[in-house]
């Protein structure tokens, strides 16, 4: 280690993995946030100093390893800025030593930040204006005040701007101060005694008590008109109820003027009446109301229709509210709606007629049949039925098999004429059934619904298939002629007839009666018996068969497998690789079918395809300069590849790596025994080993021995 760490990490200093992460600096930084979770949060929510601050490595200022006593985390309290902080120094605040806020052993970040932490000593109001002291105090100095009193719920107006505050806020109560009139004016109201609330600001100001803003017609719900302009105040507004509770219905103060009607009329005195004048009515019946009067209506009498116990808006306006001690001849069975029949021109002259207001006009026999047939004495006139089967129900011989829409096939000029039309059923007659008499299928006149409407339902009999094509008997026969085959595999199915497909027999694929839904189309749910391979090749025999013959016709193409056939490949038969009838198991190496022609004896790999190809096996193009890091060059050209790559490939196939330097192959050539070293090149060529071309006077080269050791090479 560096050093020892500090006290407060020597818990953690045996185990390096909990401050640093192996080859990443930067991830030591979550570290130490993972044990300084204070610091953490800050960073997280880039408040406080740490999260204010410029993101920096936590070791640019925190550096351990210094020892035990070395407090890591020392700075300047002079150059501190703390506008990094959340509390910014403003007014006074930045001559106040650090230590008044920050006490000894406490962290720097668990300093007080509200007013009232510090100054409470200060606080004159005792807590009664609550802990926002910068509302009325600033920085700058304690003592000075600077309160709006325009933010509160009560803005100074006026004379309230002159008032002194302990006129309101005795006590030194400030939030539970009045803000009502009443609350500081309850003995200046000497005229109303509380007569017309609390609400003084209604009709007074604060500009002037006793001056009054208040207009009847503008400032309340009920203008003053006629003579109610000159009524006095208290004529209204008796002593005990406010003003807001006033009553301005004309009931409230003149229900002892009401003499003529006596309330029968009700309380809508405004209907008719005027403040104008109260004997004066401007009631017109044809325009207050919704129920004009006309005919003999104009000369009745109110009382006629306005009895005296119901008031005037519950007077009823039907006809035989009135009239029905005159409906004599119908007694009820007609309904209450008389107006649909008679007019308040004339009761017993009747204008309705049943084509025009009905939804059901009479035609044929209805028109010569009497009211009272249909329209029994119960039900009434709306509750009348229109269904044939209402009147008709006993004359229906098909006892309802047929359902009640008996217009259907019956007309009202004669109801045992019938007039059906096929066509618009369910089964539209086409061909042959054209001709069919109706008993045929409707053998029951009782239950004509529930006739088949399937091909099967009838023709079963003709069924020659005994029912193994199943009962769609549409799909191949039709209503012209029932012999005649209209299905064709190709149109009708998914799967088109070819080949030999076109003169098999239906039965030989379809052996069950489902054709259509449920039967394979692929050639392998017939042909499994036929498959020489036994699935090895899997189940898409089309790949490689048609439908033409399926042992002689064989159409794949190899060159869509992992092993295109060019060159020579093309013309050599499929058993020659392919031995066994498992074809996806022939390998695709070259050396699996040409290892005894592999003249290298595995020296140079098992991937011939680098040299050879093809087209012919003796022609070879590698490119050694190209392909490998070591060009041939000179003598080294005409060279064997034997001659240089003598150990045998790997397992894999790979082949071993030879070294390039010159002393690899030439080692026993040396005749310096490596006294100079192994870059032969600096002397020698590839052209000739004995060919020297460099100057012994520009290397420190010794010069050999005179005599017979220069002759005979020996080493100096």
């Amino acid at each position: 280690m560096p050093g020892k760490v500090i006290a407060g990490h020597a818990k953690y200093e045996q185990e390096c993995g909990n401050c640093h992460v192996k080859f990443d600096k930067a991830a030591q930084d979550k570290l130490c946030l993972d044990c300084h979770k204070d610091v953490a949060r800050d960073v997280g929510a880039k408040q406080g100093f740490h999260g204010r601050s410029k993101p920096e490595p936590c070791r640019t200022c925190h550096t351990d390893h210094k020892g035990r006593d070395v407090n890591i985390a020392r700075f300047d309290e002079k150059a501190f800025d703390h506008a990094k902080t959340d509390f910014l120094l403003a007014g006074a605040h930045p001559r106040v030593e650090c230590k008044a806020c920050h006490a000894p052993g406490k962290k720097f970040r668990d300093a007080p930040g509200a007013c009232n932490d510090c100054h409470r000593k200060d606080d004159k109001h005792k807590g009664s204006l609550g802990v926002k002291c910068a509302d009325c105090h600033t920085q700058t100095a304690w003592k000075e005040t600077r309160f709006d009193h325009g933010k509160t719920r009560f803005a100074l107006s006026f004379k309230h701007v002159d008032v002194a505050c302990k006129d309101c806020h005795k006590n030194n109560i400030y939030n539970n101060a009045p803000t009502t009139c009443v609350g500081c004016h309850k003995k200046d109201d000497k005229q109303h005694r509380g007569r017309l609330g609390d609400k003084c600001e209604s009709c007074h100001t604060a500009k002037d008590w006793k001056e009054s803003t208040f207009q009847h017609d503008r400032d309340t719900k009920y203008p003053l008109q006629g003579k109610h302009r000159t009524a006095k105040c208290e004529t209204c507004h008796a002593a005990p109820p406010a003003r807001e509770k006033t009553p301005t219905a004309c009931v409230a103060c003149h229900k002892k003027d009401d003499k003529q009607h006596r309330g029968r009329l009700g309380d809508k005195c405004e209907s008719c009446h005027t403040a104008k004048d109260w004997k004066e009515s401007t009631f017109q019946h044809d325009r207050d109301t919704k129920y004009p009067l006309q005919g003999k209506h104009r000369t009745a009498k109110c009382e006629s229709c306005h009895a005296a116990p119901p008031a005037r808006e519950k007077t009823p306006t039907a006809c035989v509210a009135c009239h029905k001690k005159d409906d004599k001849q119908h007694q009820g069975r007609l309904g209450d709606k008389c107006e649909s029949c008679h007019t308040t021109k004339d009761w017993k002259e009747s204008k309705f007629q049943h084509d025009r207001d009905t939804k059901y006009p009479l035609r044929g026999k209805h028109r010569t049949a009497k009211c009272e047939t249909c329209h029994t004495a119960s039900p009434g006139l709306a509750r009348t039925p229109t269904t044939c089967a209402a009147c008709h129900k006993a004359d229906d011989k098909h006892n309802g098999t047929l359902g009640t829409e008996c217009a259907s096939c019956h007309t009202e000029r004669d109801w045992k004429e019938a007039k059906y039309d096929h066509e618009l059923s369910d089964f539209k007659l086409r061909g042959k059934h054209r001709d069919v008499e109706c008993k045929d299928c409707h053998r029951d006149p009782k239950s004509y619904k529930g006739t088949p409407q399937t091909c099967i339902g009838c023709h079963k009999k003709d069924d020659t298939h005994k029912d193994r094509y199943g009962d769609k008997c549409a799909t191949c026969h039709t209503e012209k002629t029932w012999p005649e085959i209209v299905f064709r595999h190709d149109r009708d199915t998914k799967y088109a007839l070819t080949g030999r497909h076109v003169s098999v027999k239906c039965d030989t694929c379809h052996t069950g009666h489902v054709y259509r839904d449920k039967l394979a189309t692929d050639c392998y749910a017939c042909h499994r018996k036929d498959d020489k391979h036994r699935e090895q090749l899997g189940l898409k025999c089309e790949q490689c068969h048609d439908t033409t013959d399926w042992k002689k016709t064989v159409r794949f193409d190899h060159n869509k497998s992992r092993f295109p056939l060019l060159g020579r490949h093309a013309r050599v038969e499929c058993k020659a690789c392919h031995a066994s009838p498992a074809f996806k198991d022939a390998k695709v190496e070259c050396v699996a079918c040409h290892e005894k022609e592999d003249t290298h004896k595995r020296t140079l790999g098992t991937d011939c395809g680098v040299c050879h190809n093809a087209r012919d096996w003796k022609i070879w193009d590698f490119d050694h300069g190209r392909k490998t890091k070591f060009a041939l060059e000179a003598a080294h050209r005409p060279l064997a590849c034997a001659s240089c790559h003598k150990r045998p490939a790997a397992a894999d196939g790979k082949v071993p790596a030879l070294g390039t330097t010159c002393g690899v192959c030439h080692q026993a050539d040396d005749i310096h025994y490596g006294a100079f070293g192994s870059q032969c090149e600096r002397c020698h060529t590839a052209v000739s080993w004995r060919d020297i071309r460099v100057l012994r006077d520009r290397l420190s080269i010794p010069q050999p021995p005179a005599g017979n050791a220069a002759r005979t090479g020996a080493r100096p």
